[in-house]
């Protein structure tokens, strides 16, 4: 099913260039910012009038005129100083509801008719560090863009580039050898006393604190950092044991990884795992290849590229350093190598990489000389940036030492807190439901607060925000559908064969303002969609599911369902199920935050 909007834009940009002979005018069609200017509003005509030197609201007229869409609206009407107005029939709002009822999978929404490769970059932990909560943006962002896409029909390949090369690998190692015992040689013979004495860093909270103090070791003491400088040598020419605590400590922070992206229901595991040690041999190719170009060039011994347009303050030419002078890679030469793959193995469309706001400036030089480098020519590369999760103090959101607050311990806060908004709203459920029903409503929270604020924002974190019953939150949307499922549980009850009811609906009977407001709403959810992912702002899908859960609590105060007569009941309980289906979808399938039936 096409959405209106498209449908409408359609007819009244062609009947915008009948009227002025001019090829591939935008009528710009929008839902309506008031009721009182229609349903959708039509504002390409001032555009369109300026260009051609018209008189605004005479060409207007003229489009109205011209235009047919007597099968969708009402008679159009010119507004202002040529606006167009556009108020929809309810005999079309109820062919539209029917339609999506015939097709309760994909809700009535049409798949893209040019699917698309697209490649998604996002969560990327580094490795022997704890994921915290500057991941939880990029991890459920990323996961929301890719569910909307594969929804539209496009072939999406999620990539983790897990930090998991160069020098920090080199710490890394060195601490694990320093735990076990400081072996630095490594015989076939011993494999079984190495496995034994890696279990000794075996969880991730022992193995960061290794890292940590290694870290600190490095910049005071000149020994050590030497010594890890030899262990990053040795792990990277590939010597046998440096090699298995690297895929040691990659393997144990792998792990703690995978279940936070269960516990947070994101679609990202091994397969899709493929971190910067993945490209440690194109490396050398990447830097050969970009020295053939004119822009790139030695500095102070480091290999530097100069794409056109970035300057520093003082107006200089802004360096992209693909090489240090003492000949180590960077991460924008992995990322560079990165980048090469994603177009010519994976043969991407888009690359979209989801990362802080603060990177911004390291993305556009990326793009740049990808560009550059003739990399990336028919490929479109996209940053989708966002802002800081926040304390109440306006910083960024930290524990009371000044760490980072661990992603893990945020999730589990917010499952116990849960616990107890469940134990008031439901004390008779069992304890095995209670606690399903408080991980869905603590981890939804979490996700839903964040989806529903602009990603490119930075945003305060308060648990008794995200967690309140009213309001644009997770639990308020929960409860949403937990109350329409208890409607047909009561219908059932009643010996209402609520499923039979509602299939035999041949004409939806709209004759109430707000069963039509609903309706009405029901069917611009691809609108919504379309909405949300030409920017990748999750917060307009947030905004009409909210809208949604409002309207129909008018609906349901307004219009009884159940005790109403056989005249009005059927379409009732249609509005009741698609209206649930609706929110399932959106919460569920393309936010991945968990429905529940009772609350």
């Amino acid at each position: 099913m096409k959405i209106v909007s498209d449908i409408l834009e359609d007819k009244i940009s062609a009947a915008m260039a009948a009227v002025t002979g001019v090829k591939g005018c935008a009528a710009i069609v929008r839902p309506a910012t008031e009721p009182k200017f229609g349903d959708y509003q039509v504002n390409g005509v001032m555009a369109l009038a300026k260009e051609i030197k018209a008189n605004p609201q005479k060409l207007a007229e003229d489009v109205v005129k011209n235009l047919d869409v007597s099968d969708i609206c009402e008679k159009p009407e010119v507004a202002g100083p040529g606006f167009i107005n556009l108020w929809l029939k309810p005999s079309f709002i109820a062919e539209k509801l029917l339609e999506i009822n015939k097709d309760p999978a994909n809700l009535g929404i049409d798949k893209t008719t040019q699917p698309q490769t697209i490649v998604v970059d996002f969560s990327c932990p580094n490795i022997a560090k704890q994921m915290h909560v500057g991941h939880l943006r990029s991890t459920i962002i990323g996961d929301c863009i890719c569910r909307m896409l594969e929804f539209l029909g496009h072939k999406v390949i999620r990539q983790n580039h897990i930090g998991d090369w160069g020098i920090p690998m080199g710490m890394v190692v060195y601490a694990v050898q320093q735990k076990t015992q400081g072996v630095q040689d490594y015989e076939p013979s011993t494999d079984r006393l190495v496995s034994a004495e890696l279990n000794r860093v075996a969880d991730l909270n022992t193995l960061e604190q290794c890292y940590k103090e290694t870290a600190v070791l490095t910049e005071h003491d000149l020994n050590v950092a030497e010594s890890v400088r030899r262990t990053t040598a040795r792990l990277q020419q590939g010597k046998p044991f440096e090699t298995e605590c690297w895929n040691h400590a990659r393997q144990v922070t792998l792990k703690t990884c995978y279940g936070l992206y269960q516990d947070l229901n994101v679609k990202l595991g091994e397969k899709d795992t493929r971190g910067e040690s993945a490209y440690k041999d194109d490396l050398p190719k990447v830097v050969e290849d970009l020295k053939k170009l004119p822009e790139t060039k030695e500095s102070a011994g480091a290999v530097c590229a100069f794409p056109e347009g970035f300057k520093n303050k003082e107006g200089e030419p802004l360096p992209f350093i693909i090489q240090k002078s003492d000949g180590a890679y960077l991460y924008a030469t992995t990322d560079l190598a990165a980048l090469r793959y994603r177009v010519n193995k994976l043969k991407a469309n888009t690359v979209i990489y989801v990362t802080d706001a603060r990177q911004s400036l390291h993305f556009q030089m990326l793009f740049a000389v990808g560009r550059m480098a003739g990399w990336a020519k028919n490929t479109e590369l996209i940053h989708v940036a966002f802002g800081s999760v926040l304390g109440e103090n306006g910083k960024p959101l930290k524990t009371r030492e000044g760490e980072n607050v661990k992603l893990k311990e945020l999730l589990d806060e917010a499952v116990e807190r849960a616990k107890a908004v469940v134990e008031e709203k439901n004390p008779g459920l069992s304890a095995g439901k209670k606690e399903e029903i408080a991980k869905a409503v603590g981890i939804g929270a979490v996700k839903y607060a964040d989806f529903s604020n602009n990603r490119t924002s930075d945003y305060v974190f308060s648990f008794d925000k995200m967690l309140a019953m009213d309001g644009n939150t997770a639990p308020y949307m929960q409860y949403a559908y937990a109350r329409i499922k208890s409607i047909e549980r009561k219908g059932k009850d009643r010996g209402i064969d609520v499923e039979a009811e509602r299939s035999k609906v041949e004409k939806a009977n709209l004759t109430e303002p707000a069963e039509l407001d609903l309706a009405k709403h029901l069917i611009r959810y691809g609108e919504a969609i379309e909405a949300a992912i030409v920017d990748y702002r999750p917060n307009y899908l947030t905004g009409y599911l909210y809208e949604l859960a409002q309207k129909f609590s008018v609906f349901y105060t307004n219009c009884p369902v159940l005790d109403t007569g056989q005249d009005k009941r059927p379409t009732r309980l249609l509005l009741c199920d698609l209206t649930a289906e609706t929110i399932k979808h959106g919460l569920s399938e393309l936010l991945g935050i968990e429905v529940v039936e009772q609350m």
